[in-house]
């Protein structure tokens, strides 16, 4: 890739994360913040301290990435860290410039706050991560946990270190409804944020044993534009061998397949599984980095 490129893939990454944390601020501040809801993380406890200690939500979240800023910085280098300090930033400015210049445009309906709320910041946090860097707090160290841990999915690592924020919210809220919205937002985030960084492409894996593999195999093709694999196997029983096609298909076109098959050979025997993720022409690059 020439240097030309490369800066010009940056410029845009970095268009992309001011984007990221804007709407990452709108959502904290105009949707979360006033309505009480600590949506886990760093920026839970931002809002948290902003009712304890009354300084910005946003200077909080900032202040309290700086040791963990710190960690990224040893453990993935300067080149991701600074993209990294360039996203926290621009969160922190954008979330404490809303709350003070747009105050008359604070949304107070703790539904919406949570919906919307954590929606915006779930496609904020799924696009600063797609250009190779986070929002800082614990998004670092999930990426850290990735790195050990890469089956398991980030919307998870999400859950599973929000908890402790909720308790604390309940208890400085003075308000278990608080905290129950603050648990539907850390869950509302989560999925969205899956579906931003892995996609919808789940797919179904579909193995089929038939006596007539070639007339099957051409009508994906075909009609279907799906690719297939001959995979030649021998029954256990009957020592016979056959042709097995293996294909990977989207949801979409999966009950599609299924008719071929029962039209071509309602005698067929087939496999239907679920894929959670896909690498190769027509789904997700090999080279996309893990998020």
């Amino acid at each position: 890739m020439s240097k030309t490129i490369s800066a010009k893939r940056r410029c845009i990454e970095y268009l992309i994360i001011t984007f990221g944390a804007l709407l990452y601020g709108v959502g904290t501040s105009m949707l979360i913040d006033p309505n009480d809801i600590a949506p886990g993380g760093l920026t839970g406890l931002a809002i948290v301290l902003n009712r304890v200690v009354g300084i910005g939500t946003g200077l909080w979240f900032w202040l309290m990435n700086i040791p963990i800023l710190i960690l990224a910085i040893w453990k993935f280098g300067m080149r991701f860290t600074i993209s990294t300090i360039y996203a926290t930033s621009m969160i922190s400015i954008f979330t404490d410039f809303c709350t003070k210049f747009f105050s008359d445009y604070v949304i107070r309906d703790k539904i919406l706050g949570v919906t919307f709320g954590s929606a915006l910041t779930a496609i904020a946090i799924g696009l600063i991560f797609k250009c190779h860097a986070t929002s800082g707090g614990t998004d670092v160290i999930i990426k850290i946990l990735r790195l050990k841990y890469p089956h398991v999915k980030t919307g998870v690592l999400y859950i599973l270190t929000d908890i402790g924020v909720l308790f604390v919210a309940a208890i400085v809220f003075n308000d278990v409804a608080a905290a129950m919205y603050s648990f539907l937002s850390v869950m509302i985030t989560s999925f969205i944020l899956d579906i931003v960084l892995y996609g919808r492409d789940g797919a179904k894996l579909i193995y089929i044993i038939s006596d007539n593999p070639d007339a099957i195999t051409a009508r994906l093709l075909e009609e279907l534009d799906i690719g297939a694999t001959h995979v030649f196997g021998q029954g256990a029983y009957s020592g016979e061998k056959k042709k097995v096609i293996m294909c990977a298909v989207k949801k979409r076109l999966s009950p599609m397949a299924e008719d071929v098959v029962r039209d071509e050979d309602p005698n067929a025997f087939m496999i239907v599984t679920s894929a959670s993720e896909i690498f190769g022409e027509g789904y997700k690059s090999y080279f996309d980095e893990r998020m």
